[in-house]
């Protein structure tokens, strides 16, 4: 008689806890993922920071937390955590009352884009698995890949004469009324450029840095034809490399030339994110024009908007540019354009990008 008490108060008991499970387990638990860093470079390693938070007073046998993820994310290999074919990710847990567990996952950025984890799919259950709740949660992971920034050596040899050149013709006349900043004094430099009060407040002496009465702007402009006459305004998957070499290249150039004073931009017959016309920044150099620039090159949708030689013709209102044309080609069409803007005052000149080099 006792056993079959104690059996009833244990079936009770756990049609009880059944009962606690599938109406309340879901509504108390809270989960939020997010990266460390907003924006990362094609190829590095981050961080995402997975919370998952008990807020009820009862006792998660286990919960499963599932997500569909870019097979452009890497997720690193973890204890109870499992990733099949880098684009499906579970996690694991048991979970206390009240209690809150933060995982940290190693993830590596593949390509460049604009990434979002999504919504997850949470799903808590009893010991026996008998029972499961089901529930799903949104929630926004967000991360801005921008494209990989190629090294000195990997930059063909044409290209860093060319940036050799633009910043050499830029460097022949400094304007001695505009100051561009400070710097520790150097052998050579003229007793007038010295800054006495930044001299007299770091105990050494400082120069004034001059900038340039001629400020040089460098418009990259970027082909997705692969070749001329190409049919169709999208590339298979193997067809991509090349046109992503120019986006690095682009994105290498870019950021070199604001590095040196220069002012940049980029243009390419391919759309920005969601939009429908040509990419198109005109050379700019301000404290943003950085982050604008690798934003706008991450978001490029491999696309084409209009055929080169048109594309190249909207650039009529371009003067006074340092223009650098990315392409898989040339064709009597393409130097009839560069020509063209020539003779309206640009520097124009054309750098093949064949089989992963320039």
């Amino acid at each position: 008689m006792n056993a079959l008490i104690l059996l009833a108060v244990m079936l009770a008991l756990y049609v009880l806890s059944v009962f606690l499970l599938k109406a309340f387990a879901l509504r108390g638990l809270v989960c939020t993922r997010t990266f460390r860093r907003s924006t990362v470079f094609e190829g590095e390693e981050d961080e995402m920071i997975e919370v998952v938070r008990n807020d009820r007073p009862m006792i998660v046998p286990w919960l499963r937390v599932e997500s569909r993820v870019s097979p452009h994310i890497r997720l690193g290999t973890q204890e109870n955590l499992n990733v099949s074919d880098f684009t499906h990710y579970c996690s694991l847990f048991f979970l206390m009352p009240y209690q809150q567990i933060r995982r940290r996952h190693k993830v590596k950025f593949l390509h460049r884009g604009q990434y979002d984890l999504g919504n997850a799919s949470l799903t808590a259950g009893d010991l026996f698995g008998l029972i499961e709740a089901h529930r799903e949660q949104e929630m926004s992971a967000a991360v801005l890949v921008y494209p990989r920034l190629l090294d000195e050596s990997e930059l063909p040899t044409p290209l860093t004469m060319l940036m050799d050149e633009v910043v050499s013709r830029r460097q022949l006349l400094t304007d001695p009324f505009l100051v561009r900043g400070i710097r520790p004094y150097q052998m050579g430099d003229p007793v007038r450029d010295i800054h006495w009060p930044a001299t007299a407040r770091m105990n050494e002496p400082h120069v004034r840095l001059h900038d340039y009465a001629a400020r040089s702007r460098l418009l990259v402009v970027l082909n997705f034809e692969r070749k001329e006459g190409q049919w169709g305004d999208r590339l298979m998957e193997y067809e991509q490399e090349e046109i992503e070499r120019e986006i690095s290249i682009a994105a290498t150039l870019c950021v070199r030339a604001l590095d040196l004073g220069l002012s940049a931009g980029f243009a390419a017959n391919m759309p920005i994110g969601e939009e429908t016309t040509s990419a198109f920044i005109p050379p700019q150099r301000d404290p943003s024009t950085m982050e604008r620039l690798l934003s706008a090159l991450a978001c490029l949708r491999l696309k084409r908007t209009l055929s080169f030689p048109t594309f190249l013709q909207t650039l009529d209102s371009c003067q006074g540019l340092d223009i650098l044309v990315l392409s898989c080609f040339d064709s009597e069409d393409i130097q009839t354009e560069l020509r063209r803007l020539r003779a309206d005052g640009n520097q124009a000149e054309l750098f093949l990008v064949k089989g992963g080099e320039a």
